[in-house]
């Protein structure tokens, strides 16, 4: 999956690019608030 451009993760502000289920995440475990979603390919039941 290509990451769009308006997810931005700053490394320095301790972002991490995760991807889980398909989806793309910028997650943070120093500031929790910052979270970012970039949605993927629709999952099957």
């Amino acid at each position: 999956m290509k990451v769009r451009a308006s997810i931005k993760a700053d490394k320095s502000k301790g972002d991490m690019v995760v991807r889980r289920k398909g989806r793309l995440y910028v997650i943070n475990k120093k500031d929790p608030n910052r979270k970012q979603r970039q949605k993927g390919p629709a999952l099957k039941k």
